[in-house]
């Protein structure tokens, strides 16, 4: 049975609740939502606005219409990044973004004028707001942050941010990619005005779902055009949430699956879920700094992070070390550069890659030892050679 700590890539196992609703549907309703006015299609359409009021529900969100789904984070982040920006307006990153967020920016930059600036963060992935501030242009429209770092777990200030951004009228757009359901969100209290979240990680749903949260009071051009089931007669796009925002037939199975997903959330709580997840990245950062060769990425031991462990091994591939882990040890981990160029940059990592370890809801002690113990063998291996 494979020792599974890959969940800042995709969250596995699902709750068995999450199975069983995506059979219920596929097995029992499952019609195209909205596109009709029998039964099936009534059913369906009812599914997807249980979602959408649960994941109100959990980030605070005062009208579950302001959510739209996407199929995953970085459809999200392009609808809100490409449908806000105009030509000439100004945007802050920081240098530990995803490319779901910096190759949209710089194809912007290259198609629409739009310049962009890259704030840094400290080698351990912790921003600074004065640099923030120092950035902030007369032209600036957005900020942009990841919550977490895929690749350090580190957690970024994003309430600072959204105060922030109420003082100097800035839009702050953030990426939940890796604290959606493991990390406590109020859009209302962080000051979020648009919320990109993934509904395979950390909310336990399927892969296939996710969404954009948009403030009431932020118009986006739709990123997709066609089809929503209302206002058919009209040639152009609805205006009315979240049609506006949802051309084509919607994923009714994975959005059943993922409103289960989110009530196991909310049963288990994202703090308690977070100190689970946070003890077990202890656990593992104790086990690994005594081993000859590693250094461990990201926040010190004791610093609050999300359930990402990101190591290297001496001068070894990163590749080579995940390789031998699945292989020899049945531990399934990420190596490589994990989508985010900018962060190796910031870590000093670009040369190699680094191993990263992720834990879920369901990541027990013991698999966290059995990694410290194949990491350590690995590492003597390679000694003696």
């Amino acid at each position: 049975m494979t020792i599974y700590l890959d969940h800042a890539a995709s969250s596995w196992p699902k709750p068995p609740e999450v199975v069983r609703a995506m059979v219920e549907c596929m097995e029992q309703y499952g019609a195209n939502p909205g596109r009709g006015s029998h039964e099936m299609a009534v059913k369906a359409s009812r599914t997807l606005f249980e979602g959408r009021k649960q994941l109100a529900r959990l980030f605070s969100i005062k009208n579950p219409n302001d959510i739209s789904y996407a199929l995953n984070t970085t459809m999200a982040l392009n609808l809100a990044i490409k449908g806000f920006l105009k030509e000439g307006d100004h945007v802050i990153c920081t240098a530990v973004e995803h490319n779901s967020v910096r190759r949209p920016l710089e194809y912007l930059k290259q198609n629409r004028q739009v310049q962009v600036t890259y704030v840094k963060t400290d080698i351990r992935g912790h921003l600074h707001m004065d640099d923030v501030v120092a950035a902030i242009r007369p032209t600036t429209r957005l900020i942009v942050c990841n919550h977490s770092s895929n690749l350090l777990g580190s957690i970024l200030p994003v309430e600072a941010l959204g105060e922030l951004c109420r003082q100097r009228g800035i839009k702050l757009l953030v990426d939940a990619a890796q604290t959606a359901g493991a990390v406590k969100i109020d859009v209302q209290a962080m000051g979020i005005d648009m919320l990109a979240f993934p509904g395979h990680k950390g909310l336990l749903g399927p892969q296939g779902t996710g969404g954009l949260y948009v403030h009431p009071e932020i118009e986006l051009e739709p990123l997709l055009h066609g089809g929503t089931g209302s206002q058919s007669e009209a040639i152009d796009q609805p205006t009315v949430r979240p049609d506006r925002f949802e051309s084509g037939t919607q994923n009714t199975p994975g959005i059943a699956g993922l409103v289960e997903g989110v009530k196991w959330v909310h049963q288990q709580t994202p703090g308690a879920i977070y100190e689970h997840e946070w003890k077990l990245t202890q656990q593992l950062m104790q086990g690994l700094v005594g081993i000859e060769g590693i250094q461990v990425l990201g926040p010190e031991i004791g610093q609050a992070k999300t359930g990402i462990v990101s190591f290297t091994l001496a001068d070894s591939d990163s590749s080579e070390i995940a390789f031998i882990l699945d292989q020899s040890f049945g531990i399934a981990v990420r190596a490589g550069y994990h989508c985010t160029p900018l962060a190796h940059e910031t870590a000093g990592t670009m040369e190699r890659g680094a191993i990263r370890a992720s834990v879920g809801c369901f990541t027990t002690e013991h698999e966290i030892e059995q990694l410290i113990g194949a990491v350590r063998e690995i590492s003597k291996h390679m000694k003696m050679q």
